[in-house]
This record gives C-alpha cells, structure tokens and sequence, in this order.
C-alpha cells in the first residue's frame, strides 16, 4: 500500500506549488496484527458466551469508541483548525490510516459484545424490565454505527486517497476533514446518551 508522493519542492511556498506530502501508506499494515487479534479476541468471547469476556469487549469498545469520538470533536478539531497547511498535511497523514483501522474495530467490538450481552442477560426479552432501554440503546447506537461506517470512513477514505494524488486538492481535504471531526463529534456527543442508558440497565 505504500508509495512515493512526489513534493513540489523543499519549499513549495517560495515557489507558489503545493505544500510537499509525506510518504504513508493508506492501510497502516503494522496495526493489522492487533486489529485480527482484537477480533479473534471478540469471537471466542461471543462463542463462549462467558459474562466477563463480553462485558470486557462492550465495556472497552464502547469507552475507548465514545473517548476517541470526543477526543476527535471537541479537541483535536479546533487545534487542527490553527495548524498551517503543511502541519494539518503531515498530522492527516499519521493520524488518518490509523483511524482507518481503529474506528471500524472499535465499532464491531461494541456492537456485537454489546448484543451478544444482551442475550446472555435475557434483556432481549420483551418481559425484560430493561427491554424499552435496550431498544432506545440499539436505535441510538444503530445511527452512530451508520454515521461512523457511511460517512466517516469514506471521508477518511478520501482524503487518504486525495493525498496519494500528485497534486492534492487542499480545499477539498479541508472539507472532508471537517466532515470527518464534525461528525465524530455529533457522535461522542450521541455516545453520551449511551453511557446514561448503560448505566441505568447496569444498575437494575
């Protein structure tokens, strides 16, 4: 996945072209062995059915999927904002493919745990004290899995591809950049809900 951009020159500036782009790769190949390990990790847990093991999963995909999501929206957003041209460039290209890899892990490892555990608790049930809970938890995690997986990884995707590119669009980048924090932070801000939902089912 690796290959060469080529930079205008060492200062692009002072010669009116485009700020130089790093070399990265789009899909962070050292990051896949820990993405297959958290998925093996994830099917024993459901295959076992063992409480612990589930609630660990639900418990670290869902915190570290609201943190990273709140993280990305609240502060890193208006700090890339200040950054100049070439230092938004070379942040993008270290942080975006590995969000690539850390975003959808994050989400199956919520979801799956999360209604595996559900299973396991008898909360499906419709005669469950927990069920209307439960189905408000769904629709709202439902919604940010389809914001986090529709429009956040494309965008993602698009501005890791855009980069590759031998004379980058900036303004276009900017755009989905600002796509991409805006809506990870309208999702932390969804998780939050979440959290109050998880919270009140646990304490029953």
């Amino acid at each position: 996945m690796t290959s060469n951009v080529t930079a205008v020159s060492a200062h692009p500036e002072a010669h009116g072209g485009p700020p130089p782009v790093p070399e990265f790769q789009i899909v962070p190949t050292r990051g896949i062995p820990i993405v297959v390990l958290a998925v093996a990790g994830l099917v024993i847990a459901i295959a076992s059915n063992q409480l612990w093991a589930l609630t660990f999963f639900h418990v670290v995909g869902g915190g570290l999927w609201t943190g990273v999501d709140l993280f990305v929206g609240l502060l890193l957003g208006p700090i890339i904002g200040r950054m100049s041209v070439p230092a938004r460039i070379e942040f993008t290209t270290r942080f975006m493919p590995k969000m690539l890899l850390l975003m959808p892990t994050l989400v199956t490892m919520t979801l799956a745990s999360g209604w595996q555990l559900a299973r396991h608790l008898g909360n499906l049930s419709s005669s469950s004290p927990n069920h209307a809970w439960l189905v408000a938890s769904f629709i709202i995690v439902g919604v940010m899995a389809t914001i986090a997986i529709g429009i956040l990884e494309p965008a993602n995707l698009a501005v890791l591809f855009e980069l590759k590119k031998p004379t980058p669009d900036g303004e276009l980048i900017g755009r989905l950049m600002k796509r991409f924090i805006y809506t990870a932070g309208i999702t932390g801000a969804m998780q939050v809900a979440t959290l109050i939902i998880m919270t009140r089912v646990s304490s029953q």
